[in-house]
């Protein structure tokens, strides 16, 4: 059922509001997830906003990385906008502000803390000749052209208290004479992040504003925007940070392209296994699952689920992907259909250098699906399958436990005389080579080895008979053969 709260008659309405200034960052792409999966689960609408007003740290190659992102996810959203096109809404509020007497205008370059009024923390608060200047000296200095910022008139010495719930830690609060008189508008009359994000999202009639637990105390602020507008504050739900193993913070500075997305896709994870991944960090379902589809999460989440504890990421720098993150992809590896798997497959083989064909691949696929944990391992896996010649590897390898070299030549050479006049599918291969092994008296362990080793140039390889089927007839016996010769000098 769709979670109760306040504004339940209200269908909900979330945003996400990425800044374009970098990489999709695993802990904005958790906000995306949780805020589709909260609308998706109560039948509202998903509200995409780039807050790209930041002009000096904007880039467009951010801006496609973010959707490259968000398209590998594979969730979608209702609506799409810029915050860009909107800076005259956003004046026009800041205006409509200043109008009711909420804002005024401060002329001073930059204030230094030496002659403003400070709290007895030592926090900058206003600077009192600009907050009680006399809108008729405000004007004149304006009509003159004298650049000032718009700042917010924060209520002071009527003992007001700020307040709201949170959906995730509960009722917060404070003084209204503990918060500064922020800005509004910038000299250069562009929208501050509080201004424009407020404005959007009062215009856009967001009902849920979900977003990390960093942005809990810009909140106060946001309350004094959306009483300045005149409107019903959303409600608000913050999300515990992503931290690194060490507590701190994961950064893009920091740590690199470890907090990427599309490292992980990159890397070969599934993003289906990655959404759920994501989930799990700083949420849980009622019953503690962890391996859930995306039906399953959208039919689970609740805010209610969320933790107020911070969620670690476990990385080191030999291995950048949590554990649980390589299982979970491993398990989504498994259920997925063979078909679906194998087009995946496909281009970290051609990556690889290999040459395939669809049909190729769709054939391997089944062999290796339970033996790799991501996408990319398939390389390693299966590699031979597409070599035409073998690596080089030591003869030795092809000689059975409590077995010898002449054991394997002797297993090598009755191959040679038995595979050419069989079927070469995978219950032929079977019974053929059993009965070789029965014939030679060996274990079938014994003479499987040899011929494992042979045709893919390792011990730990996928099931034989599979194998040698995909391989093709020609292709086993020139690599028998190729075995035969490196065992001679070993038999001797």
């Amino acid at each position: 059922m769709p979670d109760s709260a306040p504004s339940a008659a209200k269908t909900p309405r979330v945003r996400f509001a990425p800044s374009p200034t970098g990489f999709l960052h695993v802990g904005s792409a958790r906000t995306f997830i949780f805020n589709w999966l909260y609308a998706r689960h109560n039948h509202g609408t998903m509200v995409l906003r780039l807050d790209d007003t930041d002009l000096e740290r904007n880039t467009e190659a951010s801006v496609q990385s973010i959707f490259e992102g968000l398209r590998w996810l594979g969730l979608d959203w209702d609506e799409e906008y810029k915050q860009s096109s909107r800076l005259d809404l956003h004046r026009r509020q800041a205006e409509a502000i200043f109008a009711k007497g909420l804002a005024y205008r401060d002329f001073t370059p930059a204030h230094a803390g030496d002659d403003n009024q400070s709290s007895a923390q030592g926090a900058w608060l206003f600077n009192p000749g600009m907050r009680e200047m006399s809108r008729e000296e405000s004007d004149r200095r304006a009509a003159s052209g004298e650049p000032f910022a718009l700042r917010y008139r924060v209520p002071r010495d009527q003992g007001r208290n700020l307040s709201f719930t949170d959906g995730v830690y509960g009722e917060q609060s404070k003084p209204a004479d503990e918060v500064e008189d922020f800005a509004l508008l910038r000299s250069d009359s562009f929208p501050t992040y509080h201004l424009a994000s407020c404005a959007d999202d009062a215009d856009l009639g967001i009902t849920h504003i979900i977003r990390g637990q960093d942005h809990l105390t810009n909140t106060f602020k946001h309350l004094l925007i959306f009483e300045g507008l005149g409107v019903q504050p959303p409600q608000f739900a913050h999300l515990p940070l992503l931290v690194a193993p060490d507590g701190a913070k994961l950064s893009k500075r920091k740590h690199g392209a470890v907090v990427s997305v599309t490292t992980y896709r990159d890397a070969g994870f599934l993003p289906q296994a990655f959404v759920n991944f994501l989930c799990l960090l700083g949420w849980s379902p009622k019953d503690d699952r962890e391996f859930l589809s995306l039906d399953e999460l959208t039919a689970a989440f609740t805010l209610e689920g969320v933790n107020r504890a911070n969620a670690v990421i476990n990385f080191t720098d030999a291995d950048p992907f949590d554990p649980k993150a390589v299982w979970l992809n491993a398990e989504h590896i498994r259920a997925l259909p063979v078909d679906e798997l194998a087009p995946l497959l496909g281009p970290f083989f051609s990556r690889g250098g290999f040459e395939t064909t669809p049909e190729k691949v769709l054939a391997v696929t089944p062999l290796i699906r339970e033996r790799i944990k991501l996408l990319r391992d398939a390389v390693s896996a299966a590699d031979f399958f597409f070599l035409p010649q073998l690596a080089p590897y030591d003869p030795a390898e092809l000689i059975p436990q409590k077995g010898d070299a002449a054991m394997a030549l002797r297993v090598l050479q009755h191959a040679l005389e038995v595979l050419p006049a069989i079927n070469f599918d995978h219950d032929s291969l079977d019974q053929a080579l059993r009965a070789a092994a029965s014939h030679m008296g060996l274990k079938a362990g014994q003479a499987f080895q040899p011929i494992r080793v042979a045709v893919c140039g390792r011990k730990n390889a996928p099931p034989l008979f599979e194998t040698m089927a995909v391989l093709g007839r020609d292709v086993c016996l020139a690599r028998i053969r190729q075995a035969e010769a490196s065992l001679q000098s070993l038999a001797v």
